[in-house]
């Protein structure tokens, strides 16, 4: 497995995201695990949860704890796994899902959360989204509060835009680690902060990085492109979303989604999957 850096921690080119494990449309627990267990076989170090990844109200950090008890239960040795967790979103349990970014909560969020991790520090924490109702500065000074005291190792930030990333950048005193935002080939609006990011040398972590495009068949001919690089290389087209997004910037590192050992075996390959530049560049064009 390739691998790259968040701050000074090198993780796997490929991480694992665990929400599709603990949202609607679950598997079982036994297949959630198996999942996790496939994806550090595969050399999987960087797996991405949060307190919020769950269904009901009464079960807030469901995928925390599958996550642990998934780390637990491997074969292998889990210290050099990083788990990466965010606080900041709520679920209530109706389908909805709302936000609370007051620095109080934020503090105790994080404590539960490394609570249900089974960990005394975690690993990279991340504010979920912005709160319109608290000024920015504050969410986040609670992270540095957080990182201050040893509650947490690495900060984060997710869903930000530039100016909230270099707000952070400032607030946390140069030591924001990650952005997590949506990008993927059918989701490029976060191209700006993706382009900061490199510039700043801050680690770029896409949520839902594949957005569709293992369906590109039936998305039409703009991602037609996709389809045809895959089945001219005998891959999955999940595995060339991730390679050309491994190639915008050494900082990109996808965190794919899953709920079966299958698809995180196929996405992993996309390590070692070197696009040409004149692939890149067919695949490029299919931007807006």
């Amino acid at each position: 497995m390739q691998t790259r850096h968040i701050a000074d921690v090198p993780v796997s080119a490929i991480g694992l995201g665990g929400m599709p494990m603990s949202i609607e449309g679950r598997p079982d627990r036994e297949r959630s695990v198996a999942t996790i267990h496939a994806a550090l076989d595969a050399g999987v170090t960087l797996i991405d949860t949060a307190d919020a990844y769950h269904l009901h109200a009464d079960e807030v950090g469901h995928n925390e704890e599958l996550i642990a008890e998934a780390l637990r239960t491997w074969h292998g040795d889990a210290s050099s796994v990083l788990v990466a967790t965010k606080g900041g979103h709520l679920r209530p349990g109706d389908g909805t899902w709302t936000l609370n970014g007051r620095p109080e909560y934020l503090k105790q969020a994080a404590q539960e959360s490394a609570r249900r991790l089974g960990v005394e520090a975690i690993g990279l924490y991340q504010f979920h989204r912005p709160d319109p109702e608290v000024p920015y500065e504050e969410s986040v000074g609670a992270i540095a509060d957080l990182l201050d005291a040893g509650t947490i190792r690495l900060a984060g930030v997710s869903n930000a835009n530039p100016e909230q990333i270099r707000l952070a950048q400032e607030v946390l005193g140069g030591r924001l680690a990650s952005v997590q935002n949506q990008y993927s080939p059918a989701f490029r609006s976060s191209q700006p902060e993706l382009d900061l990011c490199a510039e700043l040398g801050i680690a770029f972590l896409p949520w839902s990085p594949l957005g569709g495009i293992a369906r590109a068949g039936e998305l039409g001919d703009r991602f037609a492109p996709f389809a045809e690089v895959a089945q001219a290389r005998g891959v999955s087209p999940h595995q060339v979303a991730l390679a050309w997004e491994l190639a915008q910037a050494d900082v990109v590192v996808p965190i794919p989604g899953a709920s079966r050992p299958a698809s995180i075996q196929d996405s992993v390959l996309a390590a070692d999957l070197e696009l040409t530049a004149e692939e890149l560049d067919r695949l490029n064009s299919t931007a807006d």
